[in-house]
């Protein structure tokens, strides 16, 4: 009774204060402390080395890693948890630092975490980010690394939204027992899967969380926005064995109503253990199409790969018919229809074939166009990738090519994220 009773009044206080109606989300499962520190003569080398320098500059501060554990919800508002990183400028930084609320891109590899210093995305937030100055919180999302949740609710709004809300009340707790001072203004950005996730967060904080959290700007980068649009497309996305798998699973463990049958979704033998194989408790992107599990190893087109997995028949119903369980779950997912308050910022390349602009990023700013929105800004990076990536600064144009295969398979994972991330540092920057 005592503790149901202190929760209460807990609670009761935070509303009150403008807080967090559930005094559980954000706690801190485990004790924050510094992993490593990188430094910024060590930030700086690998910069020049990838060449990311050019963008992220020589680096001003010293960046600590610090691992978090803390406690979310689930799907159905359930308890749960979920882990990430804290990047915190250090050294010749500072004072008060604003917070970054990032949102990573699709995984499928489970046991991955941005704890990690030597992981690709981590260096480049500390690199573009928390060495310039910003202290950076990263989320792992639900059924990743430490979180016990049962799976991964794949491009779920909802849950998505929660975990990077949460992500920053732990920022918070895990400043307040190291003895760092946030400026209070907070900036949302996230790639590809991310770039949804940040979205949902943005939304969710100016309807929930306005007075608990002031999102100074939200940059949203490469984020499939449109899912319902996406499923009408007879056109295969590059990654389709990987992406749509994950989503439709996804959302059947969170709506139990996508399908009655997973056989008649998936071909075998890929419907006998689909359900279970995303993300996966060892085997990456890579070894899903070696060992077989995933079509791909053969070089298969995005087309070819597709209908591999898919049941013919399923294809056209997600295409033609509105009341498919697929199509109906992805219109709950959408992120069309909202209004943001501060300022926003979609950001993309013309040519990603795993996210295509024009069927994500220009609907959505479609969409805040027909509400007239003044607040909302749109670039297209395309032009700096082919000239960093393409053959003689062009994007290469025969598809049977070594070239062709290089350059649209890095498009999306590779070249653009930097060039987006630039685009969100000069946002942040100019209110901070």
């Amino acid at each position: 009774y005592f503790k149901l009773a202190s929760v209460a009044g807990a609670a009761a206080l935070l509303a009150a204060c403008g807080g967090s109606s559930d005094p559980s989300r954000g706690t801190l499962l485990d004790a924050p402390a510094v992993l490593t520190t990188l430094t910024a003569a060590q930030i700086d080398a690998g910069t020049a080395a990838s060449g990311l320098q050019a963008l992220s500059g020589k680096a001003k501060c010293d960046v600590k890693v610090v691992p978090l554990n803390y406690a979310t919800v689930g799907v159905n508002s359930e308890y749960a948890n979920s882990s990430g990183v804290l990047l915190l400028p250090a050294g010749s930084c500072t004072g008060a630092a604003p917070l970054l609320a990032y949102a990573r891109g699709t995984e499928v590899l489970k046991t991955r975490t941005l704890a990690n210093p030597t992981d690709g995305e981590t260096f480049s937030l500390a690199a573009m980010f928390a060495a310039q100055g910003y202290a950076v919180v990263a989320t792992d999302y639900l059924g990743y690394a430490k979180s016990t949740y049962a799976y991964h609710p794949y491009l779920h709004a909802e849950s998505e939204a929660s975990a990077v809300v949460d992500s920053i009340r732990a920022a918070r707790n895990a400043g307040a027992t190291l003895g760092v001072s946030y400026s209070g203004k907070v900036m949302l950005s996230g790639y590809s899967q991310g770039g949804h996730s940040s979205m949902a967060a943005h939304r969710a904080i100016e309807r929930d969380n306005a007075a608990e959290i002031t999102v100074a700007a939200g940059a949203h980068l490469a984020g499939p926005y449109n899912l319902s649009g996406s499923l009408k497309l007879p056109v295969a996305i590059a990654g389709v064995q990987f992406f749509v798998p994950f989503i439709v699973t996804s959302w059947q463990k969170a709506y139990g109503n996508v399908y009655s049958d997973v056989k008649t979704v998936f071909k075998a033998p890929y419907s006998d253990y689909i359900e279970s194989l995303l993300p996966n408790p060892t085997l990456t992107y890579t070894t899903l199409v070696t060992s077989g599990k995933l079509p791909g190893a053969q070089g298969e087109t995005p087309a070819q790969a597709r209908d591999a997995i898919f049941q013919a028949a399923w294809l056209t119903d997600t295409q033609t018919n509105v009341n498919n369980g697929a199509y109906l779950a992805a219109k709950k997912n959408d992120l069309l229809g909202w209004s943001p308050k501060a300022k926003v910022l979609l950001c993309g390349g013309a040519g990603d074939p795993t996210v295509p602009p024009a069927i994500h990023q220009a609907v959505m700013k479609a969409d805040f166009d027909s509400r007239s929105l003044t607040n909302v800004t749109s670039v297209d990076v395309d032009a700096f990738v082919q000239a960093t990536f393409g053959v003689g600064g062009k994007a290469p144009t025969d598809p049977t090519s070594a070239a062709f295969a290089t350059y649209y398979g890095n498009y999306h994972g590779t070249y653009e994220p930097p060039f987006c991330y630039a685009q969100a540092k000069a946002l942040f920057d100019a209110v901070k």
